[in-house]
């Protein structure tokens, strides 16, 4: 197991009606930003109970934040903020309007250009602070100090990351994930499996509880998929799927064990260039970056294999191939395509995708091996 360090001071506010706790956790006298995407908040009772929660506050509020939330919507909300002198952020919504809320923080003190703060990895030195109340379970930006923007003028996809963006709290009431629509769910799901993946399924280094942790959480996914994808998901169901996708990328299992992360960053590239959702990227290019990197990833692999799909059976490659075929007949399951080509994405985008890797000198990987030769196989196999 490597060395680590480990803090996460995120304070987790779980279960019914936890919304109406805001009067608490936020001090009076603070001037809120409140932070929206298109508007379901509306429908689904959450804008309600934020608003009533919050009577007695300063609020105001920045609507639309886009799913892979844009540099350029995002520099509205930075301009809205240092005008009302916001001194604290609320990002109400799921991991697109978090990761947004994120750059906003980190941007309003920021005197430079914002996007130099992630284009240019500049540290970041102060934020305002925020807290979020989760209405979509995925991407774990209620309890990380990560956040994904993507710039519509130059086509990128790029991280921010910074101690001082780990959210104060975050809410998560589970009755608020009723009426999702059930292809955000299947998103949701792909990407908390996915991040268990990125910080597992790399090589081992004898990390047991990490491991058993990681592994608990892909059977916790595969358990409760099913019923979260019914019609009318209980609310057990809901609970087990939301906290699962916060323990999912929290660092809990990151503790002294390598990390991946190719998976993510191809798939960034193809929801930049073709606008296709994160989570179905990912399902797209793990399979193939599986095959790929069996070699490198052959134990992690078979231990995956039997201990989460109990596939003991076979030769080395059987057990592997098997393995890999039970992992995309999961994401098939839930309604999500698997190939380039069902989404219309041809030759041109890995042509991009490749050209951009090289343009960086990108090698991703645990070991800093894709190299943009195998990203350019990875994405032939998965067309």
């Amino acid at each position: 197991m490597y060395n680590f360090k480990f803090q996460n001071p995120t304070k987790i506010i779980f279960g019914k009606g936890m919304i109406a706790e805001l009067a608490k956790e936020i001090p009076q006298g603070k001037r809120i930003l409140i932070t929206f995407g298109g508007g379901s908040v509306r429908n689904n009772g959450v804008y309600d109970q934020v608003k009533q929660a919050l009577a007695n506050h300063h609020t105001e509020e920045f609507w639309g934040i886009e799913p892979n939330p844009k540099y350029e919507t995002l520099m509205q909300a930075v301009v809205l903020g240092r005008q009302k002198n916001i001194d604290f952020i609320l990002a109400v919504g799921g991991g697109s309007v978090v990761d947004g809320s994120k750059f906003i923080a980190a941007a309003i003190p920021y005197e430079g250009e914002p996007w130099d703060l992630i284009s240019k990895r500049i540290r970041v030195q102060t934020t305002v602070p925020l807290a979020t109340v989760i209405t979509l379970p995925a991407t774990g930006s209620e309890m990380n100090c990560g956040a994904v923007i993507s710039r519509k003028s130059t086509m990128e996809k790029l991280v921010l990351s910074t101690p001082l963006n780990y959210p104060k709290f975050s809410i998560l009431d589970p009755e608020v994930t009723f009426s999702l629509p059930k292809g955000q769910i299947a998103a949701g799901l792909i990407d908390t499996f996915i991040h268990t993946m990125e910080q597992y399924l790399t090589f081992p280094v004898d990390a047991k509880l990490m491991d058993r942790w990681a592994e608990g959480i892909l059977q916790t996914v595969i358990e409760t998929a099913p019923r979260a994808m019914d019609i009318r998901p209980d609310y057990d169901t809901m609970a087990n799927y939301m906290l699962t996708a916060t323990m999912a990328l929290n660092d809990f299992i990151a503790m002294g064990v390598p990390q991946d992360w190719a998976t993510h960053m191809i798939g960034h590239e193809i929801t930049a260039f073709a606008e296709i959702t994160h989570g179905y990227t990912l399902a797209i290019v793990f399979p193939q970056l599986l095959r790929v990197m069996k070699d490198e990833k052959r134990d992690k692999i078979l231990q995956y294999g039997a201990r989460v799909w109990g596939i003991t059976v076979g030769s080395v490659d059987e057990r592997i191939e098997a393995t890999i075929e039970r992992t995309e007949g999961f994401f098939r399951s839930l309604g999500v395509k698997t190939k380039l080509s069902e989404y219309g994405v041809g030759e041109e985008i890995i042509s991009k995708i490749v050209a951009r890797f090289e343009m960086r000198g990108t090698v991703l990987g645990e070991n800093k091996t894709v190299t943009p030769e195998k990203v350019e196989k990875i994405l032939r196999m998965a067309l």
